[in-house]
């Protein structure tokens, strides 16, 4: 049975229905108040809120007076606890603590700790989680969606701009019900009003949408901010709290605007799209439209419409505008639903805000959750270990092209297996924490997978599935956490050794692989695709693999597929037996081609992969006859980019002569229009010559005259050939001759 109250994972307060908690400070007293669900009411209360710092003993002593301070047991150097009576007084001390140091609270080798969230410094002490007991079809979820006017001549809405303004403001939840705020000849006050009487009247605990951190609400916010409205949407009727951050998952980096509302959490859609597609490598784009029909989630007979043409359309059919403003809300919803519910899930287990949850890396997670163990037992803390070099998992490719009949065998979480297998965990944990807390989450996920095969309802399916996915990924963590610098309880020893054993085995299994007489074709640290034996008894050769494995690690064969397109090493697609096919890498799949690229790519490789090698280059004629004769809009030959800067930087700096040449900056500056940070354009490139300045000859989208075309045909040729001749080894007489 699962121990949903085990306090190492799920922290040792178990009072349910906390749905939001917030630092306020009232009577001279710090405080932190708390929302708790009570059936369909919402209900305050504030509990005593008692900051804290730990560090070495010698140093919060000399640094400290007139503040409690608590021992704590254990060798390891933070060794003391001080408790504060006010979050100001705390912050006091960090400073003067860094002052006699000479380290600031925010450096791994700080001899002490300080954690900037007084939420998440609560919720490690209290051992409080949200969510416990809640269901999260009982959350409530508000989407919202802003349609907007851009003034003639610019290509994306900016709410600075005078011209431009929202026109319509959408609103539902995952009830059903919806709102859509506007109408042609409703004053833009009006609307942003009855927006914040909405989020009163229906009361979320979460407002979602898609990009609303980079666009709905510094839109929002600007625009009421220019018509003097008070956007005051948190729960206390204050204003969305506003600073710069950054989320960052895998190599990914994303600069945003985040907003803080009072008493309740904002989640971006498109940061989730982000982290599903880390581990899947499956979306084509992160919008809003493709998501959808990507996860079949898009209405049969959506209404789509330009997001240029917004304006015009809104004066000429306001309904079809709702309509589409309908289905964006629709879908967005319908994304949460798939993809937050496991961070709804992670809420219950973890020290910290659900909007944290859903922007935090695994490994900050956690680290969370060992610190809040810790704590709870009075036990002092380590420093971070020095970060050193070390060699990382085995990759390698053994065959390029397209191969038939392959299958992939998978190592069961093969690092946290050698590190259960092997006790391979942190020198500095002396509670043992990290192994109990890597077994518990291992137990549990085996314990929620095997319990999916019993009769569940719809609800209790989806969370048994979010939940075993929550553990999965929680699992295969613990090793990555090993190695992250800022980790509290990192040791890049046991890190190195986990990925020594780890390539130790898979070369092993290399090796048994061929004495089966199957033949491997790719190896990425946990996996191997290989094709099977000629003769080949799928049970007997599975059995045959597994009695060669060392106790405690298991290999799954979770894979079949008709073909495999090994491009280079972790490049390659895959067709499944349904006709589908799966494309994993940059180098087949960059979003920074233009879309007839793209689309030529996908074409080329399903032609590859369906033995239709030759028809490569028919394929290629027809794209080359398209580009000559003017078939396509230009829409599919231009590239769309944002700018990340404001022109007049990008201007400054070509001024001193630093940075090289970019066309959408030119083309920003050259039109006489006030282009903004944020903006984005889209171009496309004009002469005759294959080999061109792009920047000096680029020409903005918009200004494109399609009965007189002025695209380079040369220069699109020229890149459509370079994709070609990409593929050229593949697709060659030799090649189908191998293949056949």
């Amino acid at each position: 049975m699962l121990k949903l109250d085990d306090p190492l994972l799920f922290g040792a307060n178990a009072d349910p229905g906390l749905v939001a908690l917030e630092h306020i400070r009232r009577d001279d007293q710090d405080l932190m108040r708390l929302f708790f669900r009570r059936g369909d009411q919402t209900e305050a209360m504030d509990e005593p809120f008692e900051p804290f710092i730990v560090g070495e003993t010698a140093l919060l002593r000399a640094c400290l007076k007139n503040v409690c301070l608590v021992p704590l047991q254990g060798d390891n150097p933070l060794n003391l606890l001080a408790r504060f009576a006010t979050w100001e007084a705390c912050g006091a001390a960090k400073d003067a603590l860094a002052k006699a140091c000479g380290v600031s609270a925010g450096a791994a080798s700080a001899p002490y700790l300080f954690i900037n969230d007084p939420v998440g410094q609560h919720l490690l002490r209290t051992g409080r989680t949200l969510f416990k007991d809640l269901p999260f079809e009982k959350l409530r979820r508000m989407q919202v969606d802003i349609e907007c006017h851009t003034t003639p001549g610019y290509e994306f809405c900016n709410p600075e701009r005078e011209g431009d303004r929202i026109l319509v403001i959408g609103v539902g939840d995952q009830t059903g019900w919806r709102e859509l705020i506007g109408r042609p000849d409703m004053p833009e006050a009006d609307i942003l009003k009855r927006f914040v009487a909405v989020i009163h009247e229906r009361d979320p605990d979460v407002v979602e949408g898609h990009n609303i951190f980079n666009f709905d609400l510094p839109y929002l916010v600007e625009r009421a901010r220019h018509c003097r409205v008070k956007l005051i949407i948190g729960r206390d009727h204050s204003p969305a709290r506003r600073r710069s951050s950054r989320f960052t998952v895998a190599d990914r980096t994303i600069a945003y605007d985040r907003f803080d509302v009072f008493g309740r959490h904002v989640v971006d859609t498109m940061f989730l799209l982000h982290i599903y597609d880390v581990s899947h490598r499956t979306l084509e784009s992160f919008g809003l439209k493709n998501a959808a029909r990507h996860f079949g989630v898009a209405a049969p007979g959506r209404t789509y419409i330009d997001g240029r043409a917004i304006a015009g359309e809104f004066r000429r059919d306001s309904e079809k505008v709702l309509r589409y403003l309908a289905d964006d809300l629709s879908e967005t919803q319908a994304i949460s639903a798939l993809l937050s519910r496991s961070h709804f899930l992670q809420t219950r287990m973890l020290p910290f805000a659900y909007q944290n949850v859903c922007v935090r890396g695994n490994a900050a997670k956690i680290d969370a959750l060992l610190l809040r163990d810790y704590l709870r037992q009075g036990y002092a803390l380590p420093k971070p270990d020095a970060p050193v070099d070390f060699e990382g998992g085995y990759t390698d490719i053994f065959e390029t092209g397209v191969i038939r009949n392959v299958e992939h065998c998978d190592v069961r979480s093969l690092y946290p297996s050698l590190m259960l297998v092997r006790r391979l965990a942190p020198a500095t944990d002396p509670l043992g924490s990290f192994l109990k807390m890597l077994q518990e989450l291992r137990d549990f996920r085996l314990e929620v997978k095997a319990g999916m095969r019993r009769d569940l309802t719809e609800a209790q399916r989806h969370d048994a599935e979010a939940l075993q996915s929550t553990f999965k990924v929680l699992i295969n963590s613990f090793y990555g956490y090993l190695g992250f610098s800022q980790a509290r309880f990192c040791d890049f020893q046991a890190a190195e050794t986990v990925t020594r054993e780890g390539r130790l085995l898979l070369a092993d299994m290399i090796g048994w692989l061929r004495e089966l007489d199957a033949r491997p074709i790719e190896i990425d640290t946990d996996g191997i695709y290989f094709t099977p034996p000629e003769k080949y008894d799928s049970a007997k050769f599975q059995a045959a693999f597994q009695s060669r494995l060392p106790p405690g690690i298991e290999v799954e064969f979770d894979g079949r597929y008709r073909a495999m397109f090994s491009y280079k090493m972790k490049n390659y697609a895959l067709l499944e037996e349904n006709g589908e096919i799966v494309i994993k890498g940059a180098a087949l799949k960059s979003r920074g081609l233009e879309p007839f690229q793209r689309d030529f790519m996908r074409e080329a490789i399903r032609c590859l992969l369906e033995g239709r090698g030759s028809d490569v280059g028919v394929l290629k004629q027809q794209y080359a006859a398209a580009i000559r004769d003017h078939v396509w809009p230009i829409e599919k030959l231009a590239k769309t980019e944002h700018l990340q800067d404001a022109p007049a930087a990008y201007a400054a700096k070509q001024a001193r002569g630093t940075g090289s040449r970019n066309a959408v900056y030119e083309l920003a500056l050259k039109s006489g229009r006030d282009y903004r940070s944020g903006d984005q354009i889209s171009y496309y490139v004009t002469g005759t010559r294959k080999a061109v300045a792009v920047h000096e000859n680029a020409r903005l989208t918009s200004e494109w005259n399609p009965s007189s075309r002025d695209e380079n045909i040369a220069y699109y040729l020229g890149k459509l050939d370079s994709l070609y001749a990409k593929f050229g080894e593949f697709h060659s007489p030799q090649a189908e001759l191998a293949l056949n």
